[in-house]
Parts: C-alpha cells; sequence; structure tokens
C-alpha cells in the first residue's frame, strides 16, 4: 500500500512539472501577419530572434506577430508590474500553399507558385539557387529604400 502512495504521488508531482514547463505555441507563416490579443495590457514585449519573427504594438492588448523566416524563437509580454501576462514559442513556417519543390539529382529547387511559378526561398534548397535568390531579394530591397 506504501509503495501505490508513492507511486501515486510521483505521478502526480512529474504531471503538475510538466504542465508548468509547458509553453504555448504561436504558429505564423513567413511573410504573414497573425494578431495576438492579449487578456491584460502589455507594459513591455520581447522576442527572442528579430531574425524569425517580429512584433508591433497595436495596443496594450494587442500584438501584431510577422513571421520573417522558417525557425522558432519566444515571446514574452510583461505587465506594468513587471509580471509575466504572456509566453509562448513563435514558430515560423513555410507556406506550403503554393510551395513546389523540384528535386533535381538530390538537390532541391523551390518555387512559389501564385499563380506563376517563380524561384523561391526555401531552407535546404541547392546553395547556389539558394544564394542566387537571396542576392535577388537583398537588390529589391535597396531599390525599395
Amino acid at each position: 500500500m506504501l509503495s501505490l502512495k508513492k507511486f501515486i504521488s510521483f505521478s502526480l508531482a512529474s504531471l503538475l512539472m510538466a504542465g508548468a514547463a509547458f509553453a504555448s505555441q504561436f504558429t505564423v507563416e513567413s511573410g504573414d501577419t497573425k494578431i495576438l490579443r492579449l487578456k491584460k495590457d502589455a507594459a513591455s514585449v520581447v522576442i527572442g530572434n528579430q531574425n524569425i519573427a517580429d512584433v508591433a504594438v497595436a495596443n496594450s492588448q494587442l500584438l501584431l506577430i510577422s513571421g520573417k523566416v522558417f525557425g522558432t524563437t519566444n515571446l514574452i509580454v510583461f505587465d506594468s508590474e513587471g509580471q509575466t501576462i504572456y509566453t509562448a514559442d513563435i514558430v515560423v513556417t513555410t507556406s506550403t500553399a503554393n510551395l513546389v519543390t523540384v528535386n533535381r539529382a538530390g538537390s532541391n529547387f523551390s518555387y512559389d507558385c501564385t499563380p506563376d511559378c517563380r524561384p523561391g526561398l526555401a531552407v535546404g534548397d541547392n546553395t547556389t539557387h539558394f544564394n542566387t535568390i537571396y542576392s535577388q531579394i537583398e537588390q529589391q530591397k535597396q531599390l525599395n529604400e
């Protein structure tokens, strides 16, 4: 009987610790923005890696999360007393609805087909293909400045 009590106590403690360690997950596609509504007023917002995702504060209870590139980072929101009111892993995914990946001789080449196919960036693509597209995107950004 004593070992059953120990087993139940240990199981319950494990479940409680697992629940405390569980963080919520917020998913957004790269190039998209999603709305995050908070239950309390936010005083400060921290995003772990601004190269993966960005956050804009529309008002004290409305955040806009934008996915930049494929990956995972975290978001922490504090109230005016410094208490954490929201925390989540921000998972940025690649938009697969219009993504076509062609495999040629073991190398991947990705294309965004909306409605015409144009070369796109995807982690894992052929290095030359990826670098060429990346360079063109950077040049276009400079022209737009």
